[in-house]
């Protein structure tokens, strides 16, 4: 099994920068799987595309995945490095997912992340800090999240906190929570 990092912290803290950065360092050819997608009439969102990919050195490879990251993770090659960004994206791009079929996807995650030899960085956006959301989708993508954030957490070999421009290694400087079966 290669390396699994997780990089997790609030919106625009740097994590994926910092995702970057150890993609860099780990001196293998780098995959990076884009969960986002272009969206033609939302300049603010493309803007947000174009900064990922100036940053982006010239001989990475970029997939666009939405949807089948358990699928892309399973066919790369113990060689590689590859870059996920972002979890929380993949998450809402499966919201419609009902309650079981969810479950299910993240148990094949989970055991694919276990189970593949390539090097892999995660990015995850942290959105439980604030305050509860006032609509069921909202409480939904957020509890999601926030378990998958959790479940993974507990099987990477490294968690990273990335938080006003700081990346803090916390599987050195945290103790792990016992594993919990409901991931509250």
């Amino acid at each position: 099994m290669g390396k699994t990092i997780l990089i997790t912290g609030p919106a625009r803290s740097g994590k994926s920068e910092w995702a970057e950065t150890l993609a860099i360092q780990s001196g293998k050819t780098v995959i990076y799987v884009a969960t986002a997608t272009t969206i033609p009439d939302d300049a603010e969102w493309q803007e947000r595309i174009q900064q990922h990919q100036n940053r982006r050195p010239q001989d990475w490879v970029t997939l666009e995945v939405p949807t089948t990251l358990s699928a892309t993770l399973a066919d790369t090659k113990p060689s590689s490095c590859v870059l996920v960004d972002s979890l929380g994206t993949w998450v809402a791009n499966l919201l419609e997912e009902d309650e079981v079929s969810w479950a299910n996807t993240v148990a094949e995650f989970l055991v694919t992340v276990q189970l593949v030899a390539a090097d892999m960085l995660f990015v995850a956006e942290e959105t439980g800090w604030g305050v509860v959301p006032a609509y069921p989708l909202g409480r939904t993508f957020r509890d999601r999240l926030g378990s998958l954030v959790r479940q993974l957490g507990a099987i990477c070999e490294t968690v990273y906190l990335v938080t006003g421009g700081y990346a803090l290694n916390l599987s050195t400087i945290g103790t792990k929570l016992p594993d919990s079966a409901n991931y509250e």
